[in-house]
């Protein structure tokens, strides 16, 4: 038995669109029905569980008469409005015959980017869960503006166990398993554990599933349990008929081991929850005192600034040759840096005021990457 598994006690649970639906896009109430019953059982021994859950989309082709997924951003987002009231339904009879109450959570890319979104996130589920509901979050497809797919949900699971402390996170699909190369030909083999990359080098992973009612793949999962693992999470991945057998501890699937202890919350979402707003690049010795020595960020060691950022902003700290190899929150505007660029903190008090006597980046505000 993985007694990762077995000593859980806040549980993540994500699953994929084709694990719900039919072939043509229709909600399959079997497997939901199923899914329920297994996280029903788990509430019922005292864990807490979150559920991420795919199939707003694939929910609402049917219902629209559309053969296929769409390509264009109007009829995902319309398909995705019909669908999760669809999917949400379902949910809530099927918790409902188990003596659960559900609560709704959809998410946008700006929750898990913006540092006050994300703590009023974070209260909305803690509250959730100490009521004993059941979160069921899913983005929030319908008024996405950008490409809808925040990798395939798999990242979104990954930041949302991240975000609510989670014991483990478990990554239902398709596919039984993670494996060495294609699952149905006869020379791959089931990988059992990861224990970090080192497990991963030569394995070859796919994109989307089979049934093509989803965005993501394995290429997605094993990204998601690397922010998950960082985070000192461990993740189970594998097919949703084999949930209660994972959740029991079994041995199924493959299992990453968390790669460290839990990370501080906010380097973590520095990391993993933020997109850089703009770029600055750093001499070589400015990379050595923040990636060598943990120093702040001061004006003399930048060379040239891309982007168009505000204070407060996560940006990117890049090498000469435009790497990156930190982020961390920007003290100034982007329109005010280039006049301080190569001057010390000194020069700049000296000449503009002690308001300018301070970091571009301090370093309790910036994390390695």
């Amino acid at each position: 038995m993985r007694e990762a598994v077995t000593t859980a006690r806040r549980i993540v649970v994500k699953v994929g669109s084709s694990s719900l639906t039919t072939a043509k896009g229709g909600l399959d109430t079997a497997r939901v029905e199923s899914l329920v019953g297994t996280l029903g059982a788990l509430a019922g021994e005292g864990r807490e569980v979150v559920l991420v859950s795919s199939g707003a989309i694939a929910a609402g082709l049917a219902p629209l008469g559309l053969a296929r997924r769409p390509r264009d951003l109007a009829t995902q987002q319309a398909a995705a409005s019909v669908g999760q009231g669809l999917l949400i339904g379902h949910y809530e009879a099927a918790f409902a015959r188990q003596g659960r109450t559900i609560g709704q959570v959809l998410l946008t890319v700006d929750d898990v980017i913006r540092r006050t979104h994300y703590r009023n996130a974070y209260r909305t589920l803690r509250k959730l869960l100490d009521l004993g509901a059941v979160p069921i979050v899913n983005e929030n497809d319908t008024v996405a503006t950008e490409e809808i797919r925040f990798g395939d949900n798999d990242r979104l699971a990954a930041l949302v166990a991240a975000l609510v402390r989670a014991d483990l996170l478990v990554l239902l699909s398709d596919v039984d398993a993670l494996y060495t190369g294609d699952p149905r030909l006869p020379d791959s083999r089931r990988v059992d554990e990861v224990h970090g990359p080192q497990d991963l080098a030569g394995i070859a992973v796919g994109g989307a599933g089979r049934a093509g009612l989803g965005t993501g793949g394995m290429v997605t999962k094993v990204e998601a349990a690397r922010i998950a693992t960082e985070s000192g999470i461990p993740v189970v991945l594998t097919a949703a008929p084999l949930a209660a057998d994972a959740l029991a501890g079994k041995d199924v699937g493959t299992l990453f081991h968390p790669s460290r202890k839990r990370p501080r919350a906010r380097l973590f979402w520095l990391a993993h929850a933020t997109t850089a707003r703009g770029r600055l690049h750093l001499d070589p010795g400015a990379v050595q005192a923040v990636v060598g020595r943990r120093k702040s960020l001061l004006p003399a060691g930048i060379t040239a600034v891309d982007g168009n950022f505000s204070a407060g902003d996560p940006v990117d700290l890049v090498d000469e040759a435009g790497l990156p190899v930190a982020r961390g929150l920007v003290n100034y505007d982007a329109v005010e840096l280039p006049d301080l660029l190569g001057h010390t903190t000194g020069e700049l008090a000296a000449t503009l005021g002690p308001a300018y006597e301070r970091e571009v980046v301090h370093r309790d505000d910036l994390v390695l990457l």
